[in-house]
């Protein structure tokens, strides 16, 4: 048995300037804008959201601009796997993480656990 939920969004951002991509979405949010969770990835900067809100992030990409979703999960290979069943494809692999296609077209990661109520509020699957 594995667990996962809704685990946060991305604002991919076609940029050089990620900082002035940052002030403009934490600005436009209203939320404050700090580091990456991870801190040795420059491409990324978290905007501050309520421990039990999913978590908000501005991303540097080379590719156009869209925001996608994070699907948070205890178990990253066993999430793929259910997702594959449910019509989605793997795209590939990014260092602890996939990215998926949606049987509709959007482009989605499958992440590793992001938050601390995770276990408390993330659904359960067999």
């Amino acid at each position: 048995m594995h667990k996962s939920r809704l685990g946060g969004f991305i604002i991919d951002c076609q940029t050089t300037d990620l900082e002035a991509a940052t002030a403009f979405w934490s600005a436009a949010l209203g939320l404050a804008a700090g580091p990456s969770a991870d801190a040795g990835d420059a491409n990324y900067r978290r905007l501050t959201t309520a421990p039990d809100q999913p978590h908000l992030e501005v991303q540097a990409v080379s590719h156009a601009s869209r925001v996608h979703l994070d699907i948070e999960a205890s178990d990253v290979a066993a999430e793929v796997a259910r997702l594959e069943r449910l019509g989605a494809k793997r795209v590939g692999p990014v260092r602890d993480w996939f990215v998926m296609e949606a049987p509709t077209g959007q482009r989605f990661c499958v992440v590793k656990v992001q938050r601390e109520d995770f276990a408390a509020r993330a659904n359960s699957w067999p």
